[in-house]
């Protein structure tokens, strides 16, 4: 019985190795090809689409990016030593690059400050584009911001200079710590502070009309946004002119002659008429104006009666501004007024260039009023 089976199992075995071995020797007959066919009628040659990156190389590349550099490392955005303030949250939106980007994209910065921050550099100002379609939708340089700007002294006001430009006002205008003295009547103000005035930004809001101490005189203030330079002109054109010294324009922000001739073929002037001496006769009258110390609660804020009146402690106060900086004191509010302008075109520091007629409205009707 076991060899039957085994002898079974050898048959089986035998048959398979049978098998593979016909199913190995058969051929497989190749296909059968037929004549060739007739080629067929060229196609027509397109046309050569432009280099992808042609419009991207016109700013990407050494010879645009070298002079840039040069002229941005002679500016004092490069060179300025008050960027160690960017530490502070107070100061940090302007003074270093963290606080920019943060007051940028959300609004606010860090309320704790920054540790070791960044002076300003190209990533300070420039990001990413927002569009590729030049072309279409104008270079937006990949600012980090071309819209209209809401002053931090007053969110109800909104200054649009157009696309680049709008990027400067960022910075360039007044900080929102020192109300604009203005009638409240009690025909007083309290200084409390020697940093009094516009923060050492209003050239775009100078340049817009606003945001002075607008005291009645003689000389009338030019209405809103109609300064010359600024509808005929801008921060860009004016500062940033094309040039092949490195000094001028480009990122040295140095008005280069150029950019002047088109509209003062004989020269641009250095001041406007009369600023010199408008100038330092307002600061003589403000070195004579006489307040008085204000009392002080036991925060040392100052002390107003039951009518909002300032107490003073009777310790007079010479001189609302002295040496360029405020002192603290009560004074009328004409003459606080008469302070925030001097601050004005000193912070300005165009000596009244950005917007004439405002400027020397500001200082005249200043004198006046402390002339009274």
């Amino acid at each position: 019985m076991r060899n039957s089976k085994f002898t079974k199992i050898l048959m089986l075995v035998a048959s398979g190795f049978f098998l593979i071995q016909c199913t190995s020797d058969l051929e497989i007959p190749d296909p059968i090809v037929g004549p060739a066919g007739q080629d067929g009628i060229d196609g027509v040659d397109g046309i050569d689409g432009a280099d992808g990156t042609a419009s991207c190389v016109t700013c990407h590349s050494n010879a645009t990016r070298d002079p840039i550099k040069a002229s941005f490392a002679i500016s004092l955005h490069g060179t300025g030593t008050s960027f160690a303030r960017g530490s502070s949250a107070n100061c940090a939106q302007c003074h270093g690059e963290a606080g920019f980007i943060d007051y940028v994209e959300t609004g606010i910065v860090n309320p704790e400050g920054y540790e070791n921050p960044v002076p300003i550099n190209c990533s300070t100002c420039h990001d990413k584009h927002g569009t590729f379609d030049f072309e279409n939708d104008g270079l937006d340089y990949a600012l980090r911001n071309i819209d209209p700007v809401t002053l931090v002294i007053d969110e109800s006001t909104e200054i649009d200079f157009g696309g680049s430009s709008n990027n400067c006002i960022t910075c360039h205008q007044p900080r929102n710590s020192y109300v604009i003295p203005a009638e409240n009547g009690t025909g007083k103000y309290v200084i409390t502070s020697t940093r009094f005035g516009p923060h050492h930004g209003p050239q775009s809001t100078v340049l817009e009309g606003i945001m002075g101490a607008n005291l009645a005189g003689s000389v009338g203030y030019p209405g809103v946004g109609a300064a010359t330079h600024r509808t005929g002109s801008s921060c860009v054109a004016c500062h940033m002119g094309p040039s092949s010294d490195t000094n001028k324009g480009l990122h040295s922000w140095n008005p280069t002659a150029q950019a002047c001739i088109s509209c003062h073929p004989n020269g641009a002037p250095d001041e406007i008429n009369g600023f010199t001496s408008d100038f330092e006769t307002l600061e003589q009258l403000l070195t004579q104006v006489v307040g008085e110390e204000y009392a002080e609660d036991a925060e040392g804020d100052p002390v107003f009666d039951v009518d909002g009146n300032p107490v003073g402690n009777g310790t007079p106060v010479v001189g609302i501004i002295i040496d360029g900086r405020s002192q603290t004191g009560i004074f009328t509010t004409a003459e606080a007024q008469a302070a925030w302008n001097y601050m004005t075109a000193l912070e300005d520091k165009s000596k009244g260039i950005h917007n004439p007629d405002y400027i020397r409205a500001l200082l005249k009707n200043s004198i006046e009023a402390l002339q009274d």
